[in-house]
């Protein structure tokens, strides 16, 4: 049946009507059709009634708002006020606009295609070298799945059964990190390649303190959602309202009218609908991996096997690169954590369950993101080659290796050392 779900997958059946068919088909297999009826009438209701899922909408929501609003400006030009005088200082300060905008969006694909429509004609203009320019915004759009709020945490802390609240805490040092990472990647490569980013231009004293001001609202907003979860005020789903309500007031604030409101409604309901039917079909397809006792099974294996857990992670770390090639990061979360979650469980890494919980699913989300980036389906790749028009996708790709050696650097740390992600837990 994993069989049948990936050839659909090949010949292009939406993900979620092949996980459909197959669960179906296997689950029919193995208990028959009468269960599979019971299993239908109650599963699918309560998977969707869930108070945790409707967090999803409220930060999609607040995503294409943003994005339809001028804050994904606002944040460039400060963090340009800050960076662009710098050799690279424009691809600096894009990474500085993907986080801060990644933080009130949660998503890689829109981070990057938002931010790639503002940065992409500066940095040109300022006569950037195409692979380095188009690179960096593929790379910064990674961003938008980590910092939170992501709306991959959150799905991961359902299937999981851990607090969003400890898993949006637990991403922000990773993030920084990947951030500074990436600064630091374009430093290197600035030295070793001045043309490829040359210094801009510098900003008065008036141009810099106007554009920190205009990036005033959003970091407000983030302040509100991410303090009030862990002041203890909200829940994440009224946090995630307030942050709608908020970005609501700047979006009609910056002249967004009745067809932006539109656009964002729509695409919010376009994007629900795609990620609720996905875990439809992920639960169906996931019954039936139960009845198989496959999960269960393959964690006794793997535990009597004698392989370090180290070892056993990495193998997992892998089978992610391999599947990021050829899928996208919502599908891989769903398909594989129901069957690799156990594994990484019966596995002792010195820590807590939750703590290992919290840990891998840290891990996994930068695997996946990278999987955005590399060849030869890298999304974020493809969606900035699109929008710069004429830059070949060999340069685009050849932009992302700094970034690339940035982002192995970064997950060797994390799996040496569980404490920098998860020390803020330990802390609050």
């Amino acid at each position: 049946m994993i069989a049948v779900m990936l050839a659909l997958m090949v010949i292009r059946i939406p993900i979620a009507i092949s996980m459909f068919v197959a669960g179906i088909g296997g689950y029919i297999a193995m208990a028959g059709v009468v269960p599979l009826l019971g299993f239908l009438k109650t599963s699918p209701y309560y998977q969707l009634s869930s108070y945790s899922l409707s967090v999803v909408p409220l930060f999609l929501l607040m995503g294409h708002l943003a994005t339809h609003s001028g804050t994904s400006r606002a944040l460039f030009n400060a963090a340009n006020a800050v960076f662009g005088t710098m050799r690279g200082g424009l691809s600096i300060a894009s990474i500085g606009g993907c986080a801060m905008f990644g933080a009130i969006c949660g998503s890689s694909l829109a981070t990057a295609a938002t931010m790639g429509q503002v940065a992409l004609p500066e940095m040109k203009r300022h006569k950037y070298s195409d692979a380095l320019a188009t690179g960096t915004l593929a790379a910064g759009g990674t961003l938008g799945i980590l910092i939170p709020p992501s709306v991959i945490l959150v799905i991961y802390a359902i299937l999981t059964e851990q607090n969003v609240a400890k898993m949006f805490l637990a991403a922000f040092v990773p993030g920084a990190i990947a951030a500074i990472g990436y600064m630091l990647a374009i430093a290197v490569y600035v030295r070793i390649n001045p043309e490829a980013g040359p210094a801009g231009e510098p900003l008065g004293a008036k141009e810099r303190r106007a554009a920190l001001r205009g990036s005033a609202p959003a970091a407000l907003i983030f302040i509100v959602v991410i303090g009030g979860i862990y002041g203890g005020i909200f829940t994440p789903t009224e946090a995630a309202a307030f942050g709608v309500l908020g970005m609501g007031i700047i979006a009609v604030a910056n002249g967004m009218r009745w067809e932006g409101i539109k656009e964002s409604l729509i695409g919010t309901a376009v994007s629900a609908g795609m990620i609720y039917m996905i875990l439809l079909g992920a639960d169906i397809f996931n019954a039936f991996l139960t009845q198989t006792q496959l999960p269960q099974t393959l964690a006794e294996i793997v535990s009597s096997s004698g392989l370090s857990p180290t070892f056993i992670l990495i193998l997992i770390l892998l089978l992610y690169l391999v599947l990021g090639c050829v899928m996208d990061a919502l599908s891989m979360i769903l398909l594989t954590i129901p069957v690799l979650f156990p594994v990484i469980s019966a596995l002792d890494f010195g820590m807590t369950a939750e703590h290992t919980a919290i840990w891998f699913g840290i891990i996994i989300l930068i695997v996946v993101e990278v999987g955005l980036i590399t060849p030869p389906v890298g999304m974020n790749v493809f969606v900035i080659n699109k929008l710069a028009g004429d830059v070949p996708l060999s340069q685009t790709f050849r932009g992302v290796l700094p970034f690339l050696i940035s982002d192995f650097i970064r997950v060797a740390l994390l799996i040496a050392f569980p404490v920098l992600t998860l020390f803020l837990l330990d802390l609050f």
